[in-house]
């Protein structure tokens, strides 16, 4: 069962979502937040799989605030965000802030659960209308641009895997555990929106982590 949270100031829309989604029985809505404070909170208190986040909260914590404070603190937790802008802009922002997704509120029913299962099994949902390899050359141009977005512990492991070490001796050369590897790699590939290995050594190469 995946659980969902849903942030949005309108009441109508927050049902009408909660509605829809009632459709699949595989997703249980497990809260409703109505600004970017209560939506931290709930958060905490309900441990949703994914929150389908909107953008514009007019009051308190907007969602791009409240998705940067979630995912810093709880990087496991999965963010989509829900909204009516298709701006470039806008879409940059998301993936500043580390959203896994981001869909148009005018999207059908059928999408949001696609994105929903997604960002659940570890892939990001960027479906805005714009064409996947301009949607990649963002990402990539975000990567770029932030090299020490990463822990020094991270980056250690970074360099590590691309050296070839399993996380096992990884785990030896830093005395910790091989489970500690696994949940610092998890969070390295989650902060980077990178998908497999070999995505995670080319960003290692491009960014110098081993000379």
């Amino acid at each position: 069962m995946i659980k969902i949270l849903l942030v949005d100031d309108h009441v109508l829309i927050r049902k009408g979502i909660a509605l829809l989604l009632g459709n699949y029985p595989d997703i249980t809505v497990v809260g409703e937040a109505s600004d970017g404070e209560e939506a931290i909170q709930l958060a905490y208190q309900t441990e949703p799989n994914v929150i389908l986040m909107d953008i514009s909260i007019p009051n308190g914590l907007d969602g791009f605030t409240a998705t940067k404070e979630i995912k810093k603190n709880l990087p496991e937790m999965k963010v989509i965000m829900l909204t009516m802008h298709n701006e470039i802009a806008y879409i940059q922002q998301a993936m500043e802030v580390g959203a896994d997704g981001y869909i148009l509120k005018n999207s059908q029913g059928g999408e949001m659960y696609e994105a929903i299962q997604s960002v659940y099994t570890g892939r990001r949902y960027y479906e805005v209308g714009l064409p996947r390899e301009q949607i990649e050359k963002l990402f990539k141009k975000k990567r770029k641009n932030n090299p020490d977005i990463l822990s020094t512990r991270e980056q250690e492991i970074v360099r590590l895997t691309i050296l070839g070490f399993t996380n096992m001796q990884i785990a030896e050369k830093l005395f910790i555990s091989a489970k500690t590897v696994e949940n610092h790699k998890a969070n390295i590939m989650q902060k980077l929106h990178l998908n497999n290995k070999a995505e995670l050594i080319q960003y290692g190469i491009t960014n110098k982590y081993i000379t």
